[in-house]
């Protein structure tokens, strides 16, 4: 039994070190936001898709297309709201300022500043 204990104190560890986070009811909280994020996804996508006329004779790419357009746009602000809820809106705003600055290919600040600290 130890061993069950000691390998899901260190996933929740690395989680709570991986996000800054200061607790394990922290990182719970934060799971579970995804949680109810995805969940909701998953279920605003049938009335979206219905509204556009998208149903399983629409072409993959076209489905692909509008999900991208219409469902990963509100899945972010989602994430926000459900952040927001839980009392975590800072860790999702600076996650998601993280995932569109990586996305778009900029770096960090840090990095950039401590770039420049090299070179000086």
């Amino acid at each position: 039994m130890k061993d069950e204990n000691e390998r899901q104190d260190s996933w929740l560890r690395r989680l709570q070190r991986r996000w800054g986070l200061q607790n394990a009811t922290q990182v719970w909280i934060v799971l579970l936001v995804f949680a109810c994020t995805g969940t909701t996804a998953v279920y605003i996508k049938k009335p979206i898709f219905a509204l556009l006329g998208i149903d399983a004779a629409t072409p993959w790419y076209w489905r692909t297309f509008w999900w991208l357009l219409t469902v990963l746009p509100a899945y972010q602000v989602l994430l926000l709201f459900y952040g927001w809820v839980f009392g975590q809106f800072r860790f999702f705003y600076n996650f998601e300022k993280r995932l569109f600055s990586r996305l778009l290919g900029r770096k960090r600040k840090d990095a950039d500043s401590s770039d420049n600290k090299k070179d000086s």
